[in-house]
């Protein structure tokens, strides 16, 4: 093990952790057994990382954060799991990060994230690149965020919930089904208030692109059939890249689809899920 040229002298570093001469470490931080940081990864005061936790280059992680602790499952056994933390991620005060469990083996945090102060993030959790959970964001295990979704603070995410890409949920929401990708929605219980058109003008997409896929928002959402019936009888020959993305991501859906008119009655949620 390199000794790295800003640790303090405070903190606790295992034996068998894989930290570069790059790295920073601040007061009273410990560094558990099997943690192997990336280069230049800056770490403050009071952090604690367990254990088995890979954290890649130029993350920075502030005060009192706390990554790579068991699982809260009580199905969980003391199996080896690991947590992934991708490079360029910025992990706020006190936010918490499990590792996975013998379901998933892996709880996984995209590059370039912001995990900002309180959230959790919770076993087996596989987020995206470039995800924003603002503060105090809550997720139970198994949750799927895609890329680029930005989850307003206060939120509480149910188990197995799946958010696709380029989406984003207002603040103090609760989300008890999947949201499907290039979508706004908000609220308790969630509803869906039609395409993040303002995220994804500022992610890139072009107008005909948002237009194209406002039309697919209509025939899935806005159709006298639910939501899932819609994505299924829909004809994807020639469709975009992101209208695919769309439809695929509705039809495959087990806990039900985020509507404006929350279908949760008409729509099939995951068996043995409340």
């Amino acid at each position: 093990m390199a000794v790295a040229a800003r640790l303090h002298p405070t903190a606790i570093l295992d034996a068998t952790a894989r930290i570069p001469d790059s790295c920073e470490i601040g007061p009273y931080s410990v560094i558990g057994p099997g943690v192997e940081l990336g280069a230049r990864v800056a770490i403050g005061p009071h952090v604690l990382i367990e254990r088995d936790t890979r954290v890649g280059d130029d993350c920075r992680i502030w005060k009192g954060a706390v990554l790579g602790t068991d699982a809260q499952d009580l199905k969980y056994m003391g199996e080896p799991s690991w947590l992934e933390v991708g490079a360029g991620t910025m992990i706020r005060e006190y936010a918490t990060l499990n590792r996975g469990t013998s379901a998933g083996g892996t709880t996984v945090v995209g590059a370039g994230s912001l995990i900002m102060a309180y959230a959790h993030v919770a076993h087996d959790c596989k987020v995206g690149r470039n995800v924003v959970l603002a503060n105090s964001v809550q997720m139970a295990g198994h949750v799927e965020i895609g890329d680029r979704v930005m989850v307003g603070g206060l939120t509480g995410i149910h188990q197995f919930v799946r958010i696709g890409s380029h989406s984003m949920v207002g603040g103090a929401s609760r989300v008890v089904q999947d949201v499907a990708p290039f979508t706004l929605v908000a609220g308790n219980p969630c509803s869906c208030f039609g395409l993040n058109r303002i995220g994804l003008r500022r992610q890139g997409f072009s107008t005909e692109s948002i237009a194209t896929l406002r039309g697919a928002y209509r025939r899935l959402f806005q159709a006298d059939v639910p939501a899932g019936k819609a994505a299924q009888d829909f004809d994807l020959r020639g469709a975009s890249a992101e209208v695919v993305e769309f439809v695929r991501f509705v039809t495959h859906s087990t806990r039900g689809v985020t509507t404006p008119r929350a279908r949760s009655t008409q729509e099939i949620e995951r068996p043995g899920c409340p």
